[in-house]
């Protein structure tokens, strides 16, 4: 266990750059209708509409924000409420189970973010460059 325990805080860097690029691309295809997603047939969401063209946006913004690892936790539980909104509107009423109403990756998504959200970002995230340069520019020069 101790080797697995070394390797956490890069796994959960990983888990996050990964789930972001995965949520980025599903909104890439609602946005701008690339990647071969099946959002709409023949292309994109129309701009504006509700809530499938604001979903697929979160999805874009949110997603890339989540991968960089820049404002994370904030990204990552507005995602996690998206897709929450999306499971419980779209898919729940079709049927009670997730493997019966096509909402298995929309209660993935809405779990990994909120995961992200309470454990934060790793180690690689623009979040900690942010944070050692404001530490290095609080501290004082040192005379040579």
């Amino acid at each position: 266990m101790q080797l697995l325990d070394r390797g956490k805080d890069h796994i959960v860097a990983l888990f996050r750059i990964v789930v972001g690029v995965l949520f980025t691309c599903h909104g890439a295809a609602g946005v701008f209708g690339v990647l071969g997603g099946h959002s709409v047939k023949g292309g994109t969401i129309p701009v504006g509409q509700w809530p499938s063209w604001w979903a697929a946006l979160i999805q874009l913004v949110g997603g890339a924000l989540v991968a960089l690892g820049l404002g994370t936790r904030y990204a990552a539980l507005i995602c996690s409420g998206s897709m929450a909104y999306a499971y419980f509107t779209v898919h729940q009423p079709k049927a009670l189970l997730p493997i019966q109403n096509s909402g298995e990756a929309a209660a993935m998504f809405c779990w990994a973010f909120l995961l992200i959200a309470f454990v934060g970002p790793g180690p690689w995230a623009l979040d900690q460059l942010r944070a050692l340069r404001a530490k290095k520019e609080q501290q004082p020069a040192q005379a040579h």
